[in-house]
């Protein structure tokens, strides 16, 4: 590292990947969320059920996780004992927001700066949601139970890939997962929606678009998986709010939706959060590199003194010899 506090080639390469790591998650999720509105919206395709349309996702991902792991066998499996899959997924039951449940799992380490940061991009998207043209007091409502469980999830998924005795990459990750989503959505399936699609007798199953949408999810599941993995839960959380600028102006470009003043305001201070949060992450890779080059004299001047003790040694033994 250089003067000036710059930062070595390793650690901008490091930098680069990440980004890299989040740019093609926010262009699938992105994709996704548009898809999954053409399918789910009544003046769109009008196919209204979205419990049913997310089993398709996760028994299209178990299945093909199934395949390549099992079947095919391209990808090495993982030696997990059930204890270890119970402990690892159980612990999702306390739906707490992402940086909070990453501090109670020790997945992020508390810092008041981090925590106000957290808050200011909360509180901006909260103005957001609040000067919404079309405001629903019960969307809001399933939009923060969303937020919530969200939040565990992700924490839920890097204590999955980072469990002491297994390492799990994105296909192996979504061969244990999304089997468990699949019997965790089947309740509420069959009470709110299975009735509706029962009686729904006009209803023909489209492959193609079906299909291709259940791909883009499998592929979405793997760049979460891959994104956490990598960096940190709270990242992708981070992540998330750009992802969201990217939807308001294809929402307000191309569907025509309505962006208000308190929208483009409320935005803009998570913006400053968003800034922040990566400043943040950039000064602490300069610090840990200050750190690791301040160790290395140190390093060289012990392996030095090794050196010199073990010739002083071998002089000793043959002057005695």
């Amino acid at each position: 590292m250089g003067k000036g506090g710059s930062l070595s080639e390793g650690v901008v390469k490091k930098i680069l990947i990440s980004y890299a790591y989040v740019a093609i998650w926010i262009f699938l999720s992105f994709t996704v969320i548009v898809y999954n509105k053409y399918i789910l919206d009544r003046k769109m395709y009008n196919w209204p059920y979205p419990i049913s349309l997310t089993m398709i996702h996760m028994s299209f991902c178990s299945f093909l996780a199934y395949l390549l792991v099992s079947v095919l066998k391209l990808v090495e499996p993982v030696s997990m004992s059930r204890e270890l899959y119970l402990k690892s997924m159980l612990k999702a039951l306390m739906p707490v927001a992402v940086y909070s449940t990453g501090v109670i799992f020790k997945k992020e380490t508390f810092k008041s700066d981090t925590m106000a940061n957290m808050i200011l991009i909360s509180f901006g998207v909260g103005i957001a949601a609040y000067g919404e043209a079309s405001f629903d007091t019960w969307g809001v409502i399933l939009q923060l139970a969303a937020v919530a469980f969200e939040a565990t999830r992700l924490v839920m998924i890097q204590v999955l890939l980072t469990s002491k005795g297994i390492t799990l990459n994105p296909i192996t990750s979504l061969y244990y997962v999304a089997p468990s989503c699949l019997i965790c959505l089947f309740v509420p399936w069959v009470i709110k929606e299975f009735p509706l699609l029962k009686a729904t007798s006009s209803f023909h199953f489209d492959y193609l678009i079906f299909g291709t949408n259940s791909f883009c999810a499998f592929a979405l599941n793997l760049a979460v998986f891959l994104l956490v993995g990598k960096t940190s839960a709270l990242t992708m959380n981070v992540a998330g709010v750009v992802k969201d600028w990217l939807l308001i102006a294809f929402s307000w470009s191309v569907i025509k939706d309505t962006v208000t003043p308190v929208n483009l305001f409320g935005y803009g201070l998570a913006f400053l959060g968003v800034g922040y949060y990566n400043h943040s992450k950039l000064q602490a890779l300069k610090a840990k590199e200050a750190q690791k080059k301040a160790a290395q004299p140190d390093e060289e001047a012990a392996g030095l003194l090794e050196e010199r003790e073990a010739e002083g040694a071998e002089r000793k033994n043959e002057s005695q010899g």
